[in-house]
């Protein structure tokens, strides 16, 4: 799931930084360096820039590699940037990372992912690692930054490294005007009237009936539960089907890989949505994608170890190629034609099952090859959860997707606190970073109600049987119905 912890804060960062605070990040020497025994390191001549770079060999674990001690300031942010090769590896992709080790005076000991790459191999030569890290606003004794991540027996080479402090005047941006300079359009109406008619008494009323940005929320409850839909206040644009589709959610237990749930996710129940069967009234009454349902399946694959079917862990090779091939696993693609979207593989970031079992590590993109094929018309995604949360760098994060030039969809967006002003703090900044960016073009939350939601209710909207508003809830609906309107 997608969680934006407490910290998380809505302002642009100034790109200019200042303060380098490392030592020999060109890596023309040893110098300033650690490397423990058992790895071993030594200048080499293949390198990004300059005239050296450092290869690190002989690593028995995946958390060895170089590493230096540097001085920061506490409370302070720090923009991580360096390139790394690998000159081996086993086929599959590895994670490559820069952490950030800070212990403090009473001996307890924080870590910090400040920059990390997935999936890289020999074949994507220099891989370029960017991020940031914050200072602990606690009594920092020692900070120390060291290159990790790669499996043991993955030598790899290092260079131009740099850590520099963020400016402390660093302005943020004016995002109510970059909301309306994205978001917003003038609209000219022209009355014309009877010669006969009294202009003064002539009142003009303009309802917006929809909004073209989509909000929405996953749906996924118990299918005896039905609301009355007056009750909620909570409206959505957009909708995805929450567990309802997941591949372990049907045929999890035998090669019977039943969609019955997702057969029944058309229509309406008069003025109610049935939610446990992912009916929507955001849905069209007949299914045709032409009435613009806007609702998202998810998911076709789930590649996480745990949630892989046992029948299909047992399959290997060309016999899970056909399973996975066959027309029955992309069922739900060619049945659901008023889906607009589809999580192809979720977690794909963090689950390779797939690749693994059938030792290729692009084997992803044969997925989404397939359901493509399958039904060409809809919208493929990547889907994973910790891409720009975590931290506070959510803008950072999104400007370096945003690089690739595909739409960005914030899928399963939840914020967690025990007290719900803060919480609606929280949301607010959440969306408004989300909403003032460029690249964003949908805003998904992974569900609403305490009673439902995977969080419970310190994520929640709207609590109780009688869906009571929250003050979370009550933010959420002044952004989307009033100051974005």
């Amino acid at each position: 799931m997608q969680t934006l912890i407490a910290w998380v804060v809505c302002a642009l960062v100034a790109s200019v930084v200042s303060q380098e605070v490392l030592q020999n990040g060109g890596f023309e020497s040893l110098d300033h360096w650690d490397c423990w025994s058992p790895i071993q390191c030594k200048i080499v001549t293949d390198s990004h820039s300059g005239a050296g770079a450092m290869e690190i060999q002989n690593r028995k674990k995946y958390w060895q590699g170089p590493s230096q001690y540097i001085n920061v300031t506490r409370g302070t942010g720090y923009e991580v940037s360096a390139h790394i090769k690998l000159q081996n590896d086993r086929g599959i992709g590895h994670r490559v990372e820069l952490q950030v080790e800070f212990e403090m005076t009473d001996g307890t000991h924080e870590y910090k992912r400040a920059a990390s790459q997935e999936e890289t191999r020999v074949d994507d030569g220099w891989v370029h690692l960017i991020g940031l890290f914050y200072v602990p606003n606690k009594d920092v004794r020692l900070t120390r930054i060291h290159f990790q991540g790669p499996e043991e027996g993955i030598s790899f080479v290092v260079d131009d490294a740099s850590v520099k402090r963020m400016p402390s005047g660093a302005a943020a941006a004016d995002v109510s005007s970059e909301i309306d300079r994205l978001r917003r359009s003038n609209i000219v109406v022209h009355v014309t009237a009877g010669a006969n008619i009294n202009h003064g008494q002539v009142n003009i009323r303009v309802v917006q009936k929809k909004k073209s940005f989509p909000f929405g929320t996953a749906v996924d409850t118990p299918p005896t539960t039905m609301l009355p839909r007056q009750n909620t206040g909570i409206s959505s644009t957009s909708t995805t089907t929450g567990q309802c589709q997941k591949t372990h959610s049907s045929g999890a237990a035998s090669n019977k890989l039943g969609y019955r749930i997702t057969k029944q996710m058309t229509g309406r129940v008069g003025g109610y949505e049935l939610m446990g069967t992912c009916e929507l009234s955001a849905w069209p009454e007949h299914g045709s994608r032409t009435e613009k349902s806007r609702v998202r399946g998810h998911c076709l694959v789930w590649s996480v170890d745990s949630m892989v079917q046992n029948w299909v862990k047992a399959l290997h090779g060309d016999e899970l190629r056909k399973v996975v091939h066959g027309p029955h696993w992309w069922k739900p693609s060619t049945h659901l034609r008023a889906l607009e979207h589809w999580d192809v593989n979720n977690e794909n970031l963090h689950g390779k099952w797939y690749q693994n079992q059938l030792n290729e590590p692009n084997y992803n993109l044969e997925l989404f090859r397939i359901a493509h094929a399958a039904d060409p018309n809809v919208k493929l995604f990547l889907n994973d959860y910790g891409v720009v949360a975590w931290s506070t760098d959510v803008n950072h994060r999104l400007d370096t997707l945003a690089q690739v030039g595909v739409p960005i969809w914030a899928t399963e967006l939840d914020v967690r606190s025990t007290d719900e002003n803060k919480r609606a703090d929280f949301y607010e900044h959440a969306l408004t970073a989300l909403y003032s960016h460029h690249a964003v073009e949908g805003i998904l939350m992974w569900g609403f109600w305490d009673k439902t939601h995977w969080l419970g209710v310190n994520a929640s909207l709207v609590v109780g049987d009688n869906l009571q508003l929250t003050a979370a809830g009550r933010r959420v609906l002044e952004l989307f119905e009033h100051r974005w309107i």
